[in-house]
Parts: C-alpha cells; sequence; structure tokens
C-alpha cells in the first residue's frame, strides 16, 4: 500500500486517500470479527539468522488485537480525513503530498508489525521504522525552520531512548535467555536474573520516551508542527501508543523487579500533572490538545505500570478511550485551522453558531477526556480511581499518593477540557463573531464525518462497555490465568466513594475553569521547573562543543601524526593485555622448508632497501618485490589462490601508484630532523613486533581443531566446487563478499569523485571497436603521440592483451574448481585494460573499453544482488546456491551452480574499479595537465602580445 500511494495520489490526487483507507479498515474489520467470533489468537514463526535470535514471530493475541484496533481504525479515519485535509490542493498534486501518502500508510504498517511482533529485536526494528517516519512526517513543511527542528528533535529523542531500549532487550536477552515478549509475560520472575534491573530501566527508557513520559516530553508539543492527520493519528493514537503498549505487555512479569514501580509511578504522575497544568496557560488550540495528550499519556503509563489485573483494565480502557477522543479532538482543530485559517484562541470567536455540528463533536468529545458520564472516558476514569483506591501492590502512602496525583490530575483535565471548547467555540465577551470566523468557508464532509464516527463511537462504547470489555478481559485472561475475572468494564458500578471522586474532579475542574483568569495569574512567566526544549538546546551545544574540543585535540590536521597515533594504539593495547592476561605454551616453527627461509630474507631486504632509497619509482619497486615475495610464500605452502590473488593485486597496485607518483617529483625530500626519522623507524620496528608477538600467541591458543579441516568437504557437498577458497566466497561466506564488493563500489565512487570534483565524470557507452586502424598495431594508431610510440610496445600490447582476455576468461570459469575466481579473473581483464592504456593512453582506453565504469559497477552489484533477492522468492534464505547438471551432445556432462551469477558481479566489479581509477588518475589527470599547459601558453601568448604592443 505505502508503495502505491505515491502512483495513487499522483493520479487522483487527494481522492486516492479514499482508496489508500480500504486496507487498513479492512484489517479493522477482520480482527473485529476475530474478537467477536472469540477466535483471536494467531502465530507465525519463521526462522532467519537464529544465532542471532532474528527469527520472524509474529502473534496476534488479545492485546495485539486491542492495538491493532486502534492502529488500523484510525488509520483508516485519518486517511479519510486527509482526503478532506488536502482537498483544497491544485490538480497538480506536490510531490511532497505523494511522498506523505506513503509514508502515512508506511507508518500504519510499522505500527501493526510493532504490536504483532513477539521477537523483541523484531519490535525493535519496527520500532525505529516508526521513528523515521515520524521524522518525515513531521518534517512535511520542510521549508520551515520550525518544522525541521521539531522533526529533529522528535528523531533525536525517540532515537535515543530507542538506542537505550536496545541495549536492554540484549541485557535481557543474554540473562534470561529470554527473546520472545510472549515468553516474558509467561516468566514467573527476573528477581535473580542476571542485570535484570539495568536491563529494566533500559528498556523503560525507551518506551517512557517514546511515550512523551517527562523529562523526554517535550518532542511531542514540538510536533505539532506537523500537518493535523499526523497528529491525529501519531501522536495521539499510534506513535505514542507504543510505549504503552510494550508496558502493557511486560508489566505484569516486571512488576515483580524493584526498580519497576519506582521508575514508572512517579514519572507518570508528575507528567499528567505538569503537562495538565501547561495546557492551561497555552493559546494555541493544538497545543493545548497537546500538551492534554502527554498528561492523558502519564495517566495510562501509571496505571498499566502497576502490574495488577485490575489497573491494566483500567489502563487499556483509557488508552482506547484516549485514543478515540484526543483523535476527534485534532481533527476537530484542523477543520477549524482549515476553515478559518487559524488557530489561535485569541482570534476565535462566535464559532459554535457557525459551525453547532462541529461544536457538538467537540463538546461530547472534550467530556469524555474529562469524564463525563455517559461517556466512554468516564468508565475508565472511574476504573482507574477504583483500580488506585483498592489497589494491592501500592499499599500504604504510595497508594494514597498515586490517588492524590491522578485525582488532581483529573481536575487539570476537566478545567483543560472546558478551556479547549471554550477557547475554540465560544463567543468571547466584547469580540461577538470574530473576522476569522465570519471568513471561514464551508467544512467539508471529509473534515466532519472521520471526528464524528470516533465521537459515536466514544458515546456507543461508553452505554454499551461490554464492547470493549469483552477483549480486554480475553487478554487479561491470558496475562492473569491464575486470578479470577471479579471486575469487568460497566457504566454503573452504584453510589460508591470512586463516584463521589468522580464527581468532586468534575465540580472543581469547572470552578478551575471559571476561575480561569485567577489560575492564570499563578502561571509563572518562566517555567518552574526550566524550559525542556533550552535544556534540549543546551545539551546539543554542550555535546557540539565536546565533539569539537575533541576533534581539536586528536586530529590536528596532520596525517603523520594521526598515523602515529594510531599506530602507537596498535601497539600497546595488545601487548599490555597480553603482559596482564593469560598467556597460552608458544611453539614456533622457523619454516617447512629453506626455501620459504630464503624468500623471507628477500622480503626483509626489499622492504628495508625501500625506506632508505630517495627515487620514488625505485623505492615502489622494492615495496612491489615484498609482495611477490609474500605471494610466492603462499605458493609454497600450498595456497594457490591466494598466491595468485596476491601476485595480482600487487601488479595492479603498482601501476596504480605509477600513475599517481607521475605527478610527483622523481625523489624524495629528506626530513630535516634526524630525530624524526629515528621515532618513525623505531615505530615501524614496534608495530612490526607487536603484530607479530601477537599473531604467534593468537595462532598458539587454539583450543579446538581449525575448522579449515571441515572446509574442503563443505565446499564440495554444499556447493559443488572443489576450490574451497572461492567456494568460501561466492557461496558458504556469501554476505561478507558481498559487503565487501558494496565497498568496493563506494571506493570506485570516491575515487572518482576526489579526481573529478564537482565535474560530471560519465562518459558515453557505445560499442568496442577493437580493431586496429590503418594496418598499425593499436586502435590508436593515427595521432601523431602514436607514431612516436616504440614499435615493440605496441606489438606486445596488440599480443598480450586478447592472450590475457581468455585468461580472463579461463580464470572465471574454472575458478570454483581451481585457482581464480571472478575476483581474480576481474584482476587480469584490468591489468589486460591498464596494460592498452600505458601503451595508448586514454584514447586507446576508450577504444578498447568505450563502457562507462558506472555502468559496469552497476551492473556487476545488480548480478551479485540477483543472487540474495531471487531464492527468498521461492521460500528459501537468501544467497542459497542452486546446483543444476546437464548432459548435452558431445560435451557429455556439465554442471552449473548459481554463485557463477555472483561471481560474475565480482568479476565486473573488480573491472569497474580499475577502470574508474585509470579513468580518473590517469586519463582526468592527463586532461587537468594538458588544461594547465594550455592555460600557461594562452598566458604567454597574451603577456607576448602585450610586449609586442608596448614596443611598437
Amino acid at each position: 500500500m505505502s508503495v502505491l500511494a505515491p502512483l495513487l495520489i499522483r493520479a487522483l490526487g487527494p481522492k486516492a486517500f479514499g482508496l489508500l483507507a480500504i486496507v487498513p479498515a479492512a484489517g479493522f474489520g477482520w480482527i473485529a470479527f476475530l474478537f467477536a467470533r472469540g477466535d483471536i489468537h494467531r502465530e507465525y514463526h519463521r526462522e532467519w539468522m537464529s544465532s542471532a535470535h532474528l527469527n520472524i514471530d509474529l502473534i496476534l493475541d488479545p492485546l495485539a488485537g486491542i492495538f491493532s484496533l486502534i492502529i488500523l481504525g484510525m488509520g483508516a479515519l485519518v486517511l479519510l480525513y486527509c482526503w478532506g485535509y488536502f482537498g483544497g490542493a491544485s490538480k497538480t498534486t506536490p510531490k511532497r503530498l505523494q511522498a506523505f501518502g506513503g509514508q502515512m500508510a508506511a507508518f500504519a504498517m510499522a505500527m501493526f508489525g510493532l504490536v504483532i511482533s513477539d521477537n523483541f529485536l523484531l519490535m525493535f526494528v519496527f520500532w525505529e521504522i516508526t521513528s523515521v517516519l515520524s521524522f518525515l512526517l513531521v518534517g512535511y513543511y520542510s521549508e520551515r525552520a520550525s518544522s525541521r527542528r521539531s522533526a529533529g528533535q522528535a528523531l533525536l529523542v525517540t532515537t535515543l531512548g530507542g538506542l537505550a531500549m536496545l541495549v536492554g532487550i540484549i541485557l535481557l536477552g543474554v540473562g534470561a535467555g529470554t527473546w520472545q515478549l510472549s515468553e516474558i509475560s509467561r516468566h514467573d520472575s527476573f528477581n535473580h536474573t542476571p542485570y535484570a534491573i539495568t536491563a529494566v530501566v533500559l528498556i523503560l527508557a525507551g518506551a517512557l520516551s517514546k511515550s512523551a513520559i517527562a523529562p523526554m516530553h517535550f518532542w511531542l508539543p514540538g510536533a505539532m508542527a506537523a500537518p493535523t492527520p499526523v497528529s491525529a493519528y501519531l501522536h495521539s493514537a499510534a506513535m505514542v501508543k507504543a510505549g504503552i503498549y510494550l508496558v502493557a505487555r511486560v508489566s505484569p512479569a516486571f512488576a515483580t523487579v524493584p526498580t519497576w514501580h519506582l521508575a514508572v509511578i512517579p514519572l507518570g504522575v508528575f507528567t499528567m500533572l505538569m503537562a495538565g497544568w501547561m495546557a492551561l496557560r497555552q493559546k494555541d488550540l493544538k497545543l493545548i490538545l497537546a500538551y492534554g495528550t502527554v498528561s492523558q499519556l502519564g495517566f495510562i503509563i501509571t496505571l498499566v505500570g502497576i502490574g495488577s489485573r485490575e489497573a491494566l483494565m483500567a489502563g487499556l480502557a483509557l488508552t482506547f478511550s484516549h485514543a478515540l477522543f484526543k483523535a476527534a479532538l485534532f481533527m476537530v482543530v484542523g477543520a477549524i485551522d482549515h476553515a478559518t485559517g487559524t488557530r489561535d484562541v485569541r482570534k476565535l470567536s462566535g464559532l459554535a453558531r457557525k459551525q453547532p455540528g462541529l461544536a457538538l463533536i467537540a463538546v461530547l468529545s472534550a467530556a469524555s477526556m474529562a469524564g463525563i458520564p455517559p461517556l466512554l472516558g468516564f468508565v475508565a476514569k472511574e476504573a482507574a480511581i477504583t483500580t488506585v483506591f483498592t489497589e494491592e501492590l501500592l499499599v500504604g502512602m504510595p497508594g494514597k499518593m498515586t490517588l492524590t496525583g491522578i485525582v488532581l490530575g483529573s481536575i487539570l483535565t476537566m478545567a483543560y477540557a472546558l478551556y479547549f471548547v471554550w477557547s475554540a467555540f465560544a463567543t468571547k465577551p466584547g469580540m461577538g463573531c470574530s473576522a476569522e470566523v465570519r471568513g471561514m468557508h464551508r467544512v467539508g464532509t471529509w473534515l466532519w464525518l472521520p471526528p464524528a464516527i470516533l465521537t459515536a463511537c466514544s458515546v456507543l462504547i461508553g452505554l454499551f462497555p461490554q464492547l470493549i470489555d469483552a477483549p480486554i478481559t480475553a487478554h487479561l485472561t491470558e496475562a492473569f490465568p491464575h486470578e479470577a475475572a471479579d471486575s469487568h468494564l460497566s457504566l454503573w458500578h452504584g453510589f460508591t466513594i470512586p463516584l463521589a471522586i468522580s464527581g468532586v474532579i468534575i465540580v472543581v475542574g469547572a470552578v478551575l475553569h471559571w476561575q480561569r483568569s485567577l489560575v492564570a495569574k499563578l502561571h509563572f512567566e518562566q517555567p518552574a521547573l526550566g524550559d525542556a526544549n533550552l535544556a534540549y538546546d543546551w545539551v546539543l551545544e554542550w555535546l557540539r562543543k565536546i565533539s569539537l574540543r575533541i576533534t581539536a585535540t586528536t586530529q590536528r590536521g596532520s596525517l603523520p601524526i594521526n598515523e602515529a597515533i594510531i599506530l602507537l594504539t596498535l601497539v600497546l593495547l595488545p601487548l599490555l593485555s597480553l603482559i596482564t592476561g593469560e598467556r597460552s605454551f608458544v611453539r614456533m616453527e622457523m619454516w617447512d622448508s629453506p626455501i620459504q627461509g630464503f624468500i623471507a630474507v628477500l622480503v626483509i631486504i626489499a622492504a628495508i632497501t625501500a625506506t632508505v632509497m630517495d627515487n620514488r619509482i625505485s623505492a615502489l619497486i622494492m615495496v612491489g618485490m615484498t609482495g611477490y615475495g609474500i605471494s610466492v610464500i603462499f605458493a609454497l605452502h600450498g595456497a594457490p589462490d591466494l598466491a595468485l590473488t596476491q601476485l595480482l593485486v600487487e601488479t595492479i597496485s603498482m601501476m596504480i601508484f605509477m600513475l599517481v607518483l607521475r605527478k610527483f617529483p622523481p625523489s624524495t625530500e629528506r626530513a630535516n630532523s634526524s630525530t624524526l626519522v629515528r621515532g618513525r623507524a623505531w615505530l615501524s620496528v614496534a608495530v612490526g613486533v607487536a603484530v607479530m608477538v601477537v599473531a604467534v600467541f593468537a595462532m598458539n591458543a587454539r583450543d579446538n581443531g581449525p575448522v579449515s579441516v571441515y572446509i574442503p568437504d563443505l565446499a564440495k557437498n554444499i556447493g559443488h566446487g572443489a576450490n574451497a577458497v572461492n567456494v568460501l566466497l561466492v557461496d558458504i561466506r556469501a554476505w561478507d563478499t558481498f559487503g565487501e564488493i558494496s565497498v568496493l563500489v563506494v571506493v570506485a565512487t570516491g575515487v572518482a569523485s576526489l579526481v573529478y570534483r564537482t565535474r560530471d565524470f560519465s562518459r558515453d557507452s557505445r560499442r568496442p571497436t577493437l580493431l586496429a586502424e590503418g594496418g598499425r598495431w593499436l586502435a590508436t594508431s593515427d595521432t601523431e603521440r602514436a607514431r612516436n610510440r616504440s614499435l615493440m610496445i605496441d606489438v606486445a600490447t596488440r599480443v598480450l592483451f586478447p592472450s590475457m582476455l581468455a585468461l580472463s576468461a579461463y580464470f572465471f570459469f574454472a575458478g570454483h574448481n581451481g585457482p581464480g575466481g571472478g575476483f581474480a579473473g576481474g584482476l587480469v581483464a584490468s591489468l589486460a585494460f591498464t596494460l592498452r592504456y600505458l601503451a595508448g593512453g586514454r584514447r586507446e582506453l576508450d577504444e578498447a573499453l568505450p563502457v562507462d565504469p558506472s555502468t559496469l559497477l552497476g551492473i556487476g552489484l545488480l548480478l551479485s544482488s540477483i543472487t540474495a533477492i531471487v531464492p527468498m522468492l521461492f521460500g528459501l534464505a537468501p544467497l542459497t546456491s542452486q546446483f543444476w547438471e546437464f548432459h548435452p551432445p558431445l560435451i557429455e556432462h556439465m554442471a552449473i551452480v548459481s554463485p557463477l551469477v555472483f561471481d560474475a558481479g565480482v568479476y565486473l566489479i573488480v573491472i569497474g574499479l580499475i577502470l574508474h581509477v585509470l579513468q580518473s588518475l590517469g586519463a582526468q589527470l592527463d586532461r587537468d595537465e594538458e588544461a594547465r599547459k594550455e592555460r600557461a601558453r594562452e598566458r604567454a601568448r597574451v603577456l607576448a602580445q602585450r610586449f609586442e604592443r608596448k614596443e611598437v
């Protein structure tokens, strides 16, 4: 749905939101049908990366079903509301609206995935997706600085909480061995679980920040910069409910952890009081509701966090009630803003007379928020007061303080509910009907119908609370199987103390509104506890200064100093760990044969020689000799694949270095300080010794047999190949290779970008022309430069080029059973094209392979991606290999493995990388040099002309 949404909106405009609403509406109907039939329990399990606990475990139980009803039902109505809200758009729908539709649909999907995820880590994935989508939706008006700031604030706060929660999930999973939410709810006690308290606090940090509980509450009022449909859905019925869902899911099990109540209840009550008081001083209708939302979220978190059966029943009822009345009120505000062009309470007067229907919707929803009978809000609030009044888990002072806080918060709720209705619809004294109200346009059907449906639900479920009591009871029966279902939601429990408390709340709240001018004098000009937004800005500024100071201290702009710090760390940390820790017995053998020792001596001599030579090219050759010596050692050690790869990589590396060094002076400059030279020398010796010592101890610390013993058999049986190295790369450990070739693509693009800077480094692709012209040996033999080339170079290049390409193809096809593979074959082909470039320059390279390197990189990455994606279409794991055998005529037997396609991607990526390097470090540097010389000649001609004119 989220993929089709932009296309539908582009084709149909805002009417497409009506089509998009069908999907969540159908989901709502299906879950309601399951509840009505009493068959709500569904489970789905699919193994995927089981070793990392990332199995796809989904569960639809009563609790997930209750939140799914909220998510899908509200989602459908909000999408219908978007039809009216964005209906004034022109026929050419803005691109941002297309993206908005896809993001809203994706958000509904992510929230639904979050509540039906049974795997804790899978739930976290959806958790973070909602944060990212919230960032995009809040930043809808990206041209406004306020929207960008609010979007960034919401993302940082919720993502930081999510990362803390991830650490808690891992600690809990490791300590309790529990990675499924359903297992947590069945866990008897976490008191003896390692890291339980730390894990619970970290998980709470994520849940409370998501649900805007103080001190992480400030992001939600700031998020009101988003369009009203976002506020009605994400910030009243969906995103903020994620934290409530998680607390409701785990509270029966976590309530026994000592820190649970200490963290949840005080923060919830404080948030309810603080936000309720702040709502009374707001002048923007959306901000009144925003702070009201924060207050109600504190109320709900307090209830569901208690962890008892009755408290959870009241909390879930209040959650459902809050979603109904708060989404309806946000939609009403959106309709007012849409029709009048303002949300400022000082500019609204007489609206009830102009829009009595809209006023009725607002009054009923606000009454439900205030807890006035016979609405659902009253049923939920009375259940909450009854629960806290008699709760056994809150014996003594904690229970009394919690009850006092809830009563005071409910009084404030009554006051700001009246304040909202009065501010939006009343005729203010001395104002009459304001200009904005007089000039308002008609409120469209899709602006008032969705909130009317929500308000009707508040009335209907209030009169018949068993409609929501049945799903809640179904969950409570599963969560508390050993407790009798004595309590149920009801509109009338008789004349009780909670009923009297409800009456007091309504009367005192009405008095507060009546004396609102007196209450306004009690508000501080500056918040008594400080401004959370200013604290947020201060924290960001403090972190920025810290990072700048750390960067200024460690990154001095000197490459030698940075490298020295890295190398010193490499020397000190491993050696100190080795000295202070346990060490194994060391057994060393100098060599398997004297030839290996002889090669090693040659490598050492070449390395030392490279450090003392002044000529750059000569030093490069000595460095290359060390690489060639290592390849010989690999070959003598029985590793032909490693030897071949090392040989090819060393050759291509030397050629690339040559391309760079030709722009440098031929000789190096000696350092002025001999102390600096000695320091570098001793550092290099220390690095060599440290790496050697650590490697020796690491090799001798093996407790079990090496896995390499089993690799040949695995390669033959799983990958159907005799070359274990290549089968490892393209089959058994293909994920690693896929990541590495992706890095190669990034590196190739980065190298080209450094050289080309802001210029375009792509070129037109055309059919290759490999034939020589005019009887010459190379394709570009008709230029003046070509006529001055050595004939021997032309002949050698023309003879070697096809041979090298044939060898490249051989390595590619033979690599699965013998030395070679896509990487080695690609390197040989790259050397062939490098040879053409060295012989004939950039024009010769263009003629040899006139294909854009970026195209080769893209095709190679696409081929490798196909082998990862296609198996998933058939229900297999990514990169699952296949094996086919054929018996064609004459050939008799032929076998093909699917990793051959993956290897072809590697082959093309290697060629594309080297061509990118040749095009940038070679051809483009040549062009830049020619352009520089041409500018110098032009300046010389201009100066000569000026000199001649002066003489004349």
